[in-house]
């Protein structure tokens, strides 16, 4: 049974461990301190969702409907041109307001006004709920998502009564990265508050995204 858990371990996390939209997204909130842990869970919680329905379903999917795979190849390529688009646009016109990292809890007050009031700099904070939705569409309409559960999927089935086990691991790893993202990305927050931090890194987004908007279109 550990070769399974250990084979899923390893394949999901070479898998997950890339800059996609739906880890691009986290890495912004977790670096601005936004509702990082809900929508960690809700990540982790998705991953439990598509992997284990894939292992479930990807043998009936692919020996009934081939066609549906082909189509969310092709859905993939959209989606993540689209999102590669508009990293472009933010790394190329970024907006201040939007790419301000939260400050670090022990940094001094902002300093004194004309007569000794406290000078206070709010910072536009999302809603959860936006927050979340933004993150299920990032994770449950990317068809990149589909197909790597469903190839996820399919090798767990070629470990046949242990395939669950290799779902497990797989599972395992998926949390294990998000966690590990959301602390770092957390963290490295300080060094990510300047317009110029934020266009870097949506650049790297930008060049990730629309390279594997092309190896998706090649096949």
């Amino acid at each position: 049974m550990l070769p399974a858990f250990f084979s899923g371990l390893g394949i999901g996390l070479s898998l997950i461990v890339a800059i996609g939209a739906q880890n691009a997204f986290l890495l912004r909130q977790a670096a601005k301190r936004e509702h990082i842990v809900a929508l960690t869970l809700f990540c982790i919680v998705s991953d439990l969702i598509f992997i284990g329905a894939a292992t479930g379903a990807v043998g009936y999917v692919a020996s009934h409907a081939p066609w549906v795979l082909e189509a969310a190849r092709w859905a993939g390529v959209v989606f993540l041109a689209c999102y590669g688009a508009l990293a472009a646009r933010r790394a190329w016109r970024p907006s201040g307001e939007v790419l301000e990292a939260a400050p670090d809890a022990a940094e001094p007050p902002a300093p004194a006004g004309p007569g000794g009031a406290a000078v206070l700099t709010r910072q536009r904070r999302g809603t959860l709920a936006a927050a979340l939705l933004t993150c299920a569409a990032m994770t449950w309409l990317n068809p990149h998502l589909w197909l790597d559960t469903a190839m996820l999927g399919s090798i767990a089935n070629t470990f046949g009564e242990a395939r669950w086990v290799f779902t497990a691991g797989a599972i395992t790893g998926s949390t294990i990265w998000f966690a590990t993202l959301a602390v770092a990305a957390t963290l490295l927050g300080r060094y990510l508050r300047t317009p110029r931090a934020w266009r870097i890194l949506d650049t790297i987004i930008a060049v990730v995204m629309l390279g594997l908007a092309i190896r998706l279109a090649i096949g």
